[in-house]
C-alpha cells in the first residue's frame, strides 16, 4: 500500500511505471525471436558495445559542448553498428562469428571505459546507463522510448511471418524466395532498438535478463511463437512492477532488484519441463506452413 501511495504522490515513479511497462512490450516482442533464434550470445555482444557510444556521446558533449548529442544517441548508433557488423559476418563469415561476437564486446565496454576516463567531471550519467536507472527517466526519454515501441511493433506486425520462418527454418525460407539476409538484418537492427530500449529500466550489465529470461520461462507454457510473445510481454510487465515495488520497500536499486526477481521466477519455472521433441513440434509446422501461405 505503501508503493501504491507513492506511485500517486510522486512523479517520478509514474514516469518510472510508464518507461517499465514501454520497456517490457519491446523486450517481449524482441527477446521471443532472441530465444527462439538462439541467438543470446549475439545480443549480449550488442548490448555491451553500447558502452563505448554511450562513452563516446558523453565525451563530445561534454568536452565540445554539443548539448544536443543526448548520451542515448550513441547507444543507438553503437548498438545499431555492432548488429550489422555481427550480420554481416555470420551471412559471410559464419566460421570467424564467435570471435567477432567476443571483440565486438570487449572493444564497446573497453571504448566505453576509455571515453569515461577522459571526461571531465563525475560520470554519474554513465554509472546511470551501466546499472540501470529507471527513476532517471525524462520525457523526453518516455517520449523516445515510445516511438522505439512502435518502431518495433510496426516492423514485427509487417514481417511476422517472414521473422517466424527465418527463426525456425532459414532453408525453408531461402526456398520460399525470401531475402534471408535483409531479413536477418532487419532482425538484428530491432534487437539493437530493443536493447537500447532496455537501458534505462535494467542497465547495460542486466539487459539480457530482462530481454531473455521472461520468453525463457514463456517458451516452457506455449509452442506457438504468437502466444509466447504475448506471455512474454506480460511476463516483462509483472517483473518490472513487481521488481519495482520491492527496491521501493527494501530501498535497493531499481535495475538490479528487477533482474533479481525475474531471475528468481525463472529458477521456480526451471520445474514446469516441456515434453522433448527432435523435430520441430506440430503447432510451429502449422504456424510456418500459415505463415508459408
Amino acid at each position: 500500500m505503501n508503493f501504491l501511495e507513492a506511485v500517486c504522490n510522486n512523479p517520478l515513479l509514474q514516469m518510472a511505471l510508464i518507461a517499465c511497462v514501454g520497456a517490457s512490450f519491446a523486450s517481449g516482442v524482441i527477446g521471443s525471436f532472441v530465444v527462439v533464434k538462439r541467438i543470446v550470445s549475439l545480443s549480449g555482444s550488442i548490448s555491451h558495445s553500447v558502452l563505448g557510444g554511450l562513452g563516446c556521446a558523453l565525451f563530445f558533449r561534454r568536452v565540445y559542448h554539443l548539448d544536443w548529442l543526448m548520451p542515448i544517441y550513441g547507444a543507438l548508433f553503437a548498438s545499431v553498428l555492432s548488429a550489422l557488423i555481427i550480420g554481416y559476418v555470420h551471412l559471410y563469415h559464419r566460421e570467424r562469428e564467435d570471435s567477432v561476437i567476443a571483440m565486438i564486446w570487449s572493444v564497446g565496454m573497453a571504448g566505453g571505459v576509455i571515453f569515461a576516463s577522459q571526461t571531465p567531471g563525475f560520470n554519474l550519467e554513465l554509472m546511470n546507463f551501466l546499472l540501470g536507472n529507471v527513476l532517471w527517466v525524462s520525457s523526453a526519454d518516455l517520449v523516445l522510448l515510445a516511438a522505439l515501441d512502435m518502431v518495433i511493433l510496426a516492423v514485427v506486425l509487417l514481417k511476422y511471418k517472414h521473422f517466424l520462418v527465418l527463426c525456425f527454418d532459414e532453408e525453408q525460407a531461402k526456398l520460399q524466395g525470401l531475402n534471408v539476409a535483409r531479413l536477418y538484418f532487419l532482425l538484428l537492427g530491432l534487437i539493437a532498438i530493443g536493447v537500447v530500449i532496455l537501458i534505462h529500466t535494467v542497465g547495460i550489465i542486466l539487459v539480457l535478463c530482462m530481454l531473455v529470461l521472461p520468453p525463457s520461462i514463456a517458451e516452457k507454457f506455449t509452442y506457438r511463437l504468437s502466444r509466447m510473445i504475448i506471455l512474454s510481454i506480460i511476463l516483462n510487465i509483472l517483473f518490472s512492477l513487481g521488481g519495482l515495488a520491492l527496491s521501493y520497500k527494501l530501498d535497493w536499486p531499481a535495475g538490479a532488484t528487477i533482474s533479481l526477481f525475474a531471475a528468481a521466477v525463472y529458477v521456480l519455472s526451471l520445474r514446469f519441463k516441456r515434453p522433448m521433441s527432435v523435430s520441430i513440434p506440430s503447432p510451429v509446422k502449422a504456424e510456418i506452413e500459415t505463415a508459408s501461405d
